[in-house]
């Protein structure tokens, strides 16, 4: 009955909605594409939980440096998604959480690794890809090189790269590697890959609304309602799962 109401609302407030508001956005597959199904499943999330507030989004896609700029001088209402930091706390509303960005080692099923601290990773051929945070203590055992980390111009490289041999593990979203696997690697590649269970980070990404535009507090808080309803109806939990279908990589 709850997910009926719930669908119901949905519609009433997308055909009668009588606010617009403009998002900036990236590629980020799954979670984020302009050509994605509804932009991405964190967009969806987004969309239908200004929805329930009577909200609509248009979402704009630029590179990731311009939507933040836009957003930041107030040009746009705001962006999506990102991490929490004291610095954009200053120039920004940040939501509840939308999503959950956990990062794992893929590697070969029959190159079986282990670690519990990052100096467990000292003798792997390790991969990155260029701009990437894996975290402060996996960060620092790289800068002083304290662990090999190749980076690399892409993740998908660096996933062939750990299947031809060539790296021991390469750290990865678990969603977003599930969709890079379903995407672009064929049934046979993908039966040779796993992770290891433990992971490397785990960080909440928001929706940033700018502290520049008049009435975001308000709006923000109505969001974060909308958001606690729709994850109260389980279709959070329910869109994160159907885009990590039809693949199961077992650790």
């Amino acid at each position: 009955m709850r997910a009926l109401l719930l669908a119901l609302c949905l519609l009433c407030h997308g055909l009668a909605a009588a606010e617009e508001v403009r998002l900036t956005n990236g590629e980020w597959a799954p979670y984020l594409g302009a050509h994605l199904p509804y932009q991405g499943v964190a967009s969806r999330i987004i969309q239908e939980a200004f929805a329930l507030e009577g909200v609509q989004v248009r979402w704009e896609f630029y590179p990731w440096a311009r939507s933040m700029h836009l957003a930041e001088r107030g040009e746009r209402a705001g962006t999506a998604v990102w991490l929490r930091s004291p610095e954009r706390e200053q120039r920004f509303y940040i939501s509840d959480p939308v999503v959950e960005s956990s990062y794992y080692f893929f590697h070969r099923k029959d190159r079986p690794m282990d670690w519990k601290q990052v100096s467990d990773l000292k003798d792997l051929r390790l991969g990155g890809a260029l701009g990437y945070d894996y975290g402060a203590e996996f960060q620092q055992a790289e800068h002083e090189h304290r662990i090999q980390v190749q980076r690399l111009s892409g993740e998908e490289q660096g996933m062939r790269m750990v299947l031809a041999g060539r790296l021991d593990a390469f750290p990865m979203d678990k969603v977003v590697a599930f969709a890079l696997l379903n995407d672009k690697f064929s049934s046979a590649e993908r039966v040779q890959m796993s992770f290891h269970p433990l992971p490397l980070r785990t960080d909440s990404l928001h929706l940033m609304l700018s502290r520049e535009v008049p009435g975001n507090a308000e709006l923000m808080a109505r969001f974060n309602k909308g958001l606690a309803l729709l994850r109260e109806s389980g279709k959070v939990a329910q869109y994160l799962l159907q885009v990590q279908q039809p693949l199961s990589l077992a650790p």
